[in-house]
């Protein structure tokens, strides 16, 4: 029988601080709530008994001032303008000028943000009219150094309209200041982020550390808002991906900016990195830059989708999963099925997703599912983070 971790009582954080933003804000359905939501807890535990595999107890971290990355909608009037979140199911915006979830210097770049609109008169995204400037904020904390990588999503194809606004929030902001980007969305769209990029002033990345490596983001790529926690899933992975004394042929799989295999690479063993964005590719060789020459000799990029990694996969001791929340596509999970490497990672931010996946993975049984760690790494909502591991099944076993 499998082991779990343990019932799913529910529980409830000790006196969470009050929220003036609820109602009508969206962003913490479950606030207050500790860990994850039993219903994705029940999901996990139902998998693991059916493959025979551990449920690991939930890792949770500090909820409090925990996400280093958002993206929050602009909308209102040049002299009263609102940031924050879209109330669910419609398109009117919820102020939440001090988020307790948030990083206290995201709350201070959104009212920044403000400063500057009012200052310069810049008018705010109106979508029924597609009028207006500014239409979002995405800002992210580089942990070393405390400083903002900041981002202004206008209403514009040229940076013209926003000129004004973006030199005065630069001003603003200060030395905390680690890049200020451009970014032009003026398509009518639901899509925040447009195609159109300038740096504005500053660097063109923010740099952290993780896993014994240097990582590099710049604002187009994917990056991780609770990185108390991604720390601890990266030192999951590296744990159970490596033998003491080996070195591992290792492929990882949507690989983004490069946050877990480069610290696998700085410990001398070769990764193939897979990565589709361009954004994600230009901060991965930023990372691997940043290694030493025989690091980087051991590292190879595939650009485009997984299954144009496919073909690495056979040589490979080790595969490291880490795809979107719709999970990995059919061609790349057949060829996993078929000819699984020794050890599968698969950490996972959609749980139907995986747990599609995780049944196709072991339908032709010659993976088994070991164990399986959930991770709080979205607090007070209902998703979960997911870390599996799967091992070759031995020939006669």
């Amino acid at each position: 029988m499998a082991a779990t971790g343990g019932t799913r009582a529910r529980a409830t954080l000790a006196k969470p601080p009050m929220c003036t933003h609820r109602p009508p804000c969206p962003g913490c359905p479950r606030y207050g709530a500790a860990g994850v939501a039993d219903e994705a807890l029940g999901a996990l535990d139902a998998l693991a008994r059916e493959a025979g595999a551990r449920r690991l107890p939930v890792v949770s971290g500090d909820p409090w001032h925990s996400r280093m990355r958002a993206r929050l909608m602009v909308r209102g009037r040049a002299a009263s303008p609102k940031v924050g979140l879209y109330q669910r199911g419609t398109h009117r915006i919820v102020d939440i000028p001090d988020c307790r979830v948030h990083d206290a210097r995201i709350n201070e770049v959104a009212a920044a943000l403000k400063r500057a609109l009012r200052a310069t008169r810049t008018p705010p995204y109106a979508e029924r009219p597609h009028r207006g400037v500014v239409r979002a904020v995405q800002v992210a904390i580089e942990r070393p150094t405390g400083r903002v990588q900041v981002v202004v999503v206008a209403n514009a194809a040229t940076p013209t309209s926003a000129a004004p606004l973006l030199d005065a929030l630069a001003q603003d902001l200060g030395d905390p200041l680690a890049g200020l980007w451009w970014n032009g969305n003026p398509d009518i769209t639901n899509r925040i982020v447009g195609r159109h990029w300038q740096l504005w002033c500053g660097e063109a990345f923010v740099r952290d550390r993780i896993g014994g490596a240097d990582v590099f983001t710049p604002p187009g790529a994917f990056g991780q808002s609770h990185l108390g926690l991604a720390d601890r899933i990266v030192a999951r992975i590296h744990a159970a991906a490596v033998r003491p004394g080996s070195l591992e042929r290792i492929v990882e799989l949507h690989a983004g900016c490069g946050a877990t295999g480069l610290g696998l690479l700085a410990r001398g063993h070769e990764v193939v990195f897979n990565e589709i964005s361009r954004d994600s590719i230009a901060g991965l060789e930023r990372g691997i830059a940043a290694q030493g020459p025989a690091a980087r000799a051991r590292a190879t990029v595939v650009a485009g989708e997984a299954a144009a990694a496919v073909g690495w996969l056979a040589d490979a001791d080790v595969v490291i999963a880490d795809p979107p929340r719709r999970g990995l596509d059919t061609t790349t999970c057949e060829a996993l099925a078929a000819r699984p490497p020794a050890r599968l990672l698969y950490a996972s931010c959609g749980l139907d997703a995986f747990m599609r996946d995780a049944r196709a993975l072991l339908a032709r049984r010659r993976l088994r599912l070991v164990q399986l760690e959930p991770f709080a790494l979205f607090p007070f909502t209902r998703h979960v983070e997911t870390l599996a591991l799967f091992e070759r099944v031995r020939d006669g076993g």
